[in-house]
């Protein structure tokens, strides 16, 4: 499967931003998805995973109550809504795919993901 992130751009402190992942194939159905994201010198972070069927889901701490992971089987998309964005926020932000037999299964670690999308960068100006 290909993954393709979109959505990133230049925004202020404050503002709300979507990501989304568009996922090749007909298989979208059947993976767990993640987000992380890179900032400049620091190593990749995790940042929300979510469930083959949705209804399972989580954060790493920093993010939740700020952002919420979604998806939508029928448009294979995965999104990462983003709310009251922080210069901190400010970082390259990936989509993860990773096949799974389970359907409430999620994952929360890098090395657990088999496809990668291509970044997409964020950057919050104060």
């Amino acid at each position: 499967v290909q993954l393709q992130a979109s959505g990133g751009g230049l925004v202020q402190a404050g503002d709300s931003l979507t990501l989304s992942c568009a996922a090749s194939g007909r298989t979208f159905g059947t993976y767990a998805m993640g987000w992380f994201r890179q900032a400049p010198g620091k190593e990749r972070e995790f940042l929300a995973t979510i469930s083959r069927s949705s209804e399972d889901i989580y954060y790493t701490e920093s993010v939740k109550g700020r952002f919420t992971i979604s998806r939508d089987n029928a448009k294979n998309t995965v999104y990462l809504q983003m709310n009251s964005l922080k210069p901190e926020d400010t970082a390259v932000y990936y989509c993860a795919g990773r096949s799974t037999a389970y359907t409430h299964t999620y994952y929360a670690t890098a090395t657990a993901y088999q496809y990668w999308g291509q970044g997409t960068l964020v950057t919050v100006s104060s």
